[in-house]
């Protein structure tokens, strides 16, 4: 079997970055800009951290989807003949589909936000009562959405690890003999 040392590091890290960093600013960016002092203020804190995210986490993302892509060509032959691993690599292409939806809905309706400029909030993804109405719609959706991208990344990190238990010598033999 060969060594796949720079699919699977870039699947790995730009996965880890790709969980962490969302919720990291879930958890953290969001909570912390209401610490900004004024409405106004949270607001455009909000805003200036997301967007600095925005590129690292789209550079993660194309590394992890390039790992992605040189681990299925990698295992390609246990993909087609050990019992069990086409079916976790269709749900890891479907967990990464959402995953990949749900980003970029969230960064449209981000996009909506940020170029409202300094929008009145009471934190991250909470508008105030000042807010228009159409950048705090796309707040609201934002408040529900920055846990569903930790959540469906956070199981491709636990489809991962199973594919990797997938690897184990007595796996993969006992995966080709029921094939």
């Amino acid at each position: 079997m060969a060594r796949n040392t720079l699919s699977r590091s870039l699947h790995d890290l730009g996965l880890s970055a790709w969980f962490g960093g969302t919720l990291a600013n879930a958890v953290a960016l969001n909570a912390a800009a209401a610490e900004a002092g004024s409405a106004s203020d949270t607001g455009r804190v909000a805003n200036a951290g997301w967007d600095r995210w925005t590129p690292v986490n789209a550079a993660a993302i194309g590394a992890h989807l390039i790992g992605s892509v040189g681990q299925l060509l990698g295992n390609r032959r246990r993909v087609a003949e050990q019992q069990g691993v086409a079916g976790m690599s269709a749900l890891k292409t479907t967990l990464t589909a959402a995953a990949l939806g749900v980003t970029a809905y969230s960064r449209a309706l981000g996009k909506v936000v940020s170029d409202a400029g300094g929008t009145p909030s009471r934190s991250g993804t909470k508008p105030s009562k000042r807010a228009k109405a159409e950048v705090a719609a796309a707040q609201a959706k934002l408040d529900q959405l920055q846990w569903v991208i930790p959540a469906l990344t956070g199981a491709l990190v636990v489809v991962s690890s199973y594919a990797g238990e997938q690897q184990r010598p007595s796996e993969v033999a006992r995966g080709l003999a029921q094939r």
